[in-house]
């Protein structure tokens, strides 16, 4: 594993803050690495809800976590929602005697439980692959082909990635979407899959992708939001307000992981990704996961127009609104579209985001910077 002191920083300072923290993201993102990194050679107690051992020690949960004091891990927290009520109680003891780091990885078994039983006692850590800021920007190439799930980017080659990658997919399949409870038949769920992989970096419409499963568009729907909370796919939501305009209302999909992307893409090099018709998608929505990480904005969206204008990201922070617009081109220049959004969505900054090295200003507030400069001092 690389190092990833930005990271077991921001669970710390979480855990200092709150009585219980989450910390959330796909299978194998390095959740428990981080845990024990974050928990140091001597954690109160590490349950691993996989592990058989771990729960026989939790068959009388309150018996079991009662007594412990420091910091208390449970990873996989997903498998056992009935242990939320039980660390309500725990988490409402004066004074606190221990505190507890929540691993999972899978959202959508956990926000009803979550909402109804820890409600103000439970911060959230969102845990991705590596991000480039990680990697660092030598291995930018790499990062974007294979992605930043671990074992799939520190794989020896291309090819290992690409067999790691595959085993992946058929394990959520076959694995974690069963012990999720979620009666969908593998197959025909792999093949919404790849069929997304094709809809990424656009406005979602279920209308399409349900003609061609045959199946209906509440049931496509469903696939999408199993998907997502899987953290396999993001939702991107649209912004839209009084202007005028008829603007477009629909999310956009984003695949999170793009090493998972050109998995199902079939793309295997990065000679093959740069000829491939979706390599200006997959470089977007790989601008847009590394943007939302590094500037870490309070709220994002995108924003488009029947009309055409549109803008890739539109962050709120600290009170600021920053666009991102993404551009695969050598040397982006100011578009009708970008005087628009700057105008109608009265932005404060513009980033256009490109493959170069260089930053250059188009116009007041709105500069074209290198990838490698998204970084949170940025703002």
């Amino acid at each position: 594993m690389l190092p990833r002191p930005i990271l077991v920083e921001r669970v710390k300072a979480a855990l200092r803050r709150s009585r219980a923290v989450a910390l959330f993201g796909p299978r194998q993102s390095g959740k428990s690495t981080l845990a024990r990194l974050v928990a140091g050679r001597a954690p109160a107690a590490y349950f691993d809800l996989e592990d058989p051992e771990s729960l026989a020690r939790l068959a009388e949960p309150m018996t079991a976590l009662r007594p412990l004091r420091g910091l208390v891990v449970i990873d996989e927290i997903q498998r056992r929602p009935e242990l939320f009520p039980v660390l309500r109680v725990l988490c409402d003891r004066r004074p606190l005697p221990a505190r507890f780091l929540l691993l999972g990885s899978a959202s959508m078994s956990l926000a009803r439980e979550v909402s109804e039983s820890l409600t103000g006692r439970l911060e959230t850590v969102d845990i991705g692959g590596f991000t480039l800021g990680e990697v660092g920007l030598s291995r930018h190439g790499r990062h974007w082909l294979r992605g930043g799930l671990p074992p799939s980017f520190l794989a020896k080659s291309d090819e290992a990635s690409a067999a790691w990658r595959k085993g992946y997919i058929r394990s959520v399949l076959e694995r974690d979407v069963p012990q999720l409870g979620i009666r969908v038949p593998a197959t025909a769920l792999y093949r919404f899959w790849s069929m997304l992989a094709h809809y990424h970096a656009q406005v979602w419409s279920a209308a399409e992708p349900a003609r061609s499963l045959g199946a209906g568009e509440t049931t496509v729907r469903r696939y999408l939001d199993i998907l997502d909370g899987l953290f396999m796919v993001r939702q991107l939501q649209p912004w839209h307000e009084n202007l005028g305009k008829r603007q477009v209302k629909a999310p956009k999909v984003y695949f999170r992981d793009t090493g998972l992307l050109h998995q199902l893409l079939g793309v295997r090099t990065g000679r093959e990704l740069l000829g491939h018709p979706k390599c200006g998608a997959s470089w977007e929505g790989y601008v847009v996961a590394e943007a939302l990480e590094a500037l870490r904005p309070d709220e994002a969206y995108f924003w488009s127009t029947h009309n055409g204008a549109e803008l890739d990201l539109l962050l709120f922070r600290r009170g600021k609104r920053i666009g991102i617009e993404v551009k695969r081109a050598d040397a982006p220049r100011l578009t009708p579209s970008m005087r628009i959004a700057m105008r109608d969505l009265r932005l404060d900054r513009l980033f256009v985001v490109y493959p170069g090295e260089r930053g250059y200003t188009l116009a007041p507030r709105v500069e074209v910077l290198p990838l490698a400069a998204l970084t949170p001092d940025l703002l």
